[in-house]
């Protein structure tokens, strides 16, 4: 059955940024699919919230809090994946972030952060897992880039650019990665997470942002969690280098993206 392509019994994940929104999702449709879940995050209260999530679902959870803006402690995850469940299949390279910004407000030293946070770290989880990851027959990689990293909008330059980095990344990981591990990632629009509490609690902010986007609504982490799921999972077996946008029908050429002004 189609479904099956789905499904993920017997495999290992490994999610960063796990404690909610996009990461917390996708982590929880991954157990659900079958999967035994590695979470890593700052806040360990979140990561224990999931976790029990992951079980309800029937599957195992091993939490791993920590500061991931630090790409070593990004790469020791496979180590601890590859010790607490003896193989990785799955990556999903969630960590990353960075707030609305003036462009003369943005220093050299916020674009060294932000592509730290948001490349540096993916690329060294990705290259520790790899080798665990091919000991196994292979794998999937799956990035979280944005929208902001192909639409231009007003205060993202150091983020944008960031997710911009992060696309591009994917096409080349997948090429060095192929045959055996595949590279792809989501680019998520304006998605309901705590980082938009400020958007979606103001009626008329939000009306503003629900214009901008064609589907007239806001995300969903549920929304990008599926794509992260078809990425993972055998469904997706004849992608790689791919980039799912995620974003509710939102244009290259549409410059406003329905938030307001840093």
């Amino acid at each position: 059955m189609i479904l099956d392509l789905f499904r993920l019994d017997g495999r290992v994940a490994v999610v960063t940024g796990a404690g909610r929104g996009i990461g917390a999702a996708s982590a929880v449709a991954l157990a659900e699919a079958g999967a035994d879940v590695v979470l890593a995050a700052r806040a360990e209260p979140d990561l224990l919230a999931v976790a029990e999530r992951v079980r309800r679902a029937g599957r195992r959870a091993h939490v791993v809090p920590g500061d991931l803006a630090d790409p070593e402690a990004a790469a020791a995850l496979a180590t601890r994946a590859d010790a607490e469940f003896g193989r990785i299949d799955v990556v999903v390279n969630n960590v990353g972030g960075g707030l609305p910004r003036a462009l003369a407000r943005t220093t050299p030293e916020s674009l060294v952060k932000a592509f730290r946070f948001n490349v540096s770290t993916a690329h060294a989880l990705t290259r520790a897992a790899a080798g665990v990851m091919l000991r196994g027959g292979g794998g999937a990689v799956v990035n979280v880039s944005s929208v902001v990293g192909r639409v231009a909008g007003r205060g993202f330059l150091a983020y944008g650019t960031a997710k911009a980095a992060v696309a591009h990344y994917t096409r080349l990981a997948a090429a060095d990665l192929s045959p055996r591990i595949r590279v792809n990632a989501v680019a998520p629009g304006t998605v309901r997470t705590s980082a938009l509490d400020a958007v979606v609690g103001e009626d008329a902010l939000r009306a503003r942002v629900e214009q901008a986007t064609p589907l007239r609504r806001i995300g969903t982490p549920l929304d990008v969690a599926a794509a992260v799921l078809y990425l993972a999972a055998d469904a997706g077996a004849y992608l790689t280098g791919k980039v799912i946008e995620v974003d509710g029908g939102l244009q290259a050429l549409n410059i406003d993206l329905g938030l307001p002004d840093p």
